[in-house]
């Protein structure tokens, strides 16, 4: 299992991704939120030299395959082959009054999307005719002039976020890895993700899970003395109820039988009441989703919960101070 950690804010890309390399970290990724996570990417490339770096995630749907494939392609070249293009779907009401963009069978649509950007990278790097014609894009137009030219570390590996079941069998099929979300157990991963990508896998002409990624990050709760970890529980309440409020996650809660928790999260959440969600995740919910205690507790249950993961990364959502994290990050190495 390697450990990744994550790039830090845009003002401070270039220090923050040096820093982690030294630090240790395998891979640092970045996600598409309040900036555009490529040129986060752009500016961690030049400032490493060892560490995978990656999008977890860029939207898919918010553009087109072939400017998607421009851009992974020349990051992809920039890195010298470190780049790891991650993709995921976003909802609709963000793809469609957000982004401006159609939104359609997500998952037909995201197999299609990733198949298109193979067929462009195969026109630029291997010289094949871009002939993709599909129910949702087209590419059949590339001339010399808008063709860049092929270079030794050729098109990025391509990873895909998901949570539901139709999603993740198409990571199976047609990509290089997966990216489980957050909001995620040990015990679904186990039982609903690695079935739904096994079947994937198979539609796509592939034996098992050899060879293809699966990575994400874990609800981590660690603290040296009892305030800090107070500290770590309540973020991770606030952040678990945050997740749960979401209609497309219910299938996790289902999974554990709390499915019933939903309804209420989701009204609470329309009334901005965000602290107070986190009143309604019990104990056990908590140590469902998370590794807690210590820094040689913690670690020991990230090795066991996430064993089948391939790379994961430490979830905090409250503030974790940089030795806490070194220490934690010494103590899994």
């Amino acid at each position: 299992m390697l450990i990744d950690g994550n790039l830090g804010g845009f003002d401070d890309v270039r220090a923050s991704a040096a820093a982690s390399e030294a630090a240790g970290y395998a891979g640092l990724w970045t996600g598409e939120t309040q900036h555009d996570p490529f040129l986060q990417v752009l500016q961690a490339a030049e400032a490493t030299e060892r560490v995978t770096l990656g999008t977890s995630i860029a939207i898919a749907f918010g553009r087109t395959p072939m400017t998607m494939a421009n851009t992974a392609f020349d990051l992809a070249r920039l890195s010298r082959g470190r780049f790891v293009l991650g993709l995921g779907s976003q909802v609709k009401p963000h793809i469609e009054r957000r982004f401006s963009m159609p939104w359609s069978h997500p998952a037909p649509r995201m197999r299609e999307f990733v198949s298109a950007l193979r067929a462009i990278w195969a026109s630029w790097q291997d010289g094949e005719r871009l002939d993709f014609q599909g129910d949702f894009y087209t590419h059949t137009l590339m001339t010399p002039f808008f063709s860049p030219p092929a270079h030794e570390w050729g098109a990025p590996p391509v990873y895909l976020a998901g949570v539901g079941q139709h999603m993740t069998e198409v990571a199976g099929e047609v990509c290089d890895g997966f990216f489980f979300h957050a909001f995620t157990t040990p015990s679904y991963l186990r039982e609903v993700t690695l079935p739904a990508l096994t079947r994937g896998r198979a539609a796509g002409g592939f034996d098992s899970l050899d060879g293809f990624t699966i990575a994400g990050p874990a609800f981590t709760c660690v603290g040296r003395t009892e305030e800090e970890l107070a500290t770590a529980i309540q973020g991770a309440k606030e952040q678990i109820a945050f997740y749960a409020s979401t209609p497309a996650y219910r299938g996790v809660l289902e999974h554990h039988g709390w499915g019933d928790l939903q309804p209420e999260l989701t009204r609470m959440s329309k009334e901005g009441k965000w602290r107070e969600m986190g009143d309604l995740i019990d104990d056990d919910v908590v140590r469902t989703f998370a590794a807690v205690g210590d820094v040689a507790t913690v670690a020991r249950e990230l090795r066991e919960r996430w064993d089948r993961a391939t790379r994961l990364s430490f979830y905090m959502p409250y503030r974790a101070e940089a030795d806490l994290r070194q220490a934690l990050l010494d103590a899994l190495r």
